[in-house]
């Protein structure tokens, strides 16, 4: 079991940075593969960026690479999503996710997301 908790969400003008942080609780975090996606207001959850358990593989969406990246401290288990070069259509709910060992598209684990507003 894995509880995951989102915190760095806030307004920001375009262009601007942010770094959200999900901190994990329960065993073998090390072993699992961590993610993010977002949703908007009546849209679907979208895949952001993903990173397998030994942090050697990344994956990450078209609309926010070269952006986005994502990084994990596994002593503090905690993974973290830096954003960059933010626009107004990044604006969204973001969610961490995890995933146990190898990343899958409909993780076991669900944080309760974080909202990030990027104003024009």
């Amino acid at each position: 079991q894995v509880r995951l908790v989102e915190s760095g969400g806030g307004l920001v003008q375009a262009g601007g940075s942010l770094r959200l942080s999900c901190a994990a609780s329960g065993r073998a975090f090390s072993r699992y593969a961590m993610g993010w996606f977002r949703q908007v207001p009546g849209g679907e959850r979208k895949f952001v960026v993903a990173s397998s358990w030994s942090g050697g593989a990344t994956v990450v969406a078209d609309s926010v690479k070269g952006r986005f990246t994502i990084s994990r401290d596994i002593p503090k288990n905690t993974v973290y999503l830096q954003m960059n070069s933010l626009k107004p259509e990044d604006t969204a709910i973001y969610y961490c996710a995890a995933s146990w060992v190898n990343w899958s598209p409909t993780p076991s684990y669900w944080g309760q997301g974080t909202q990030v507003t990027v104003s024009s």
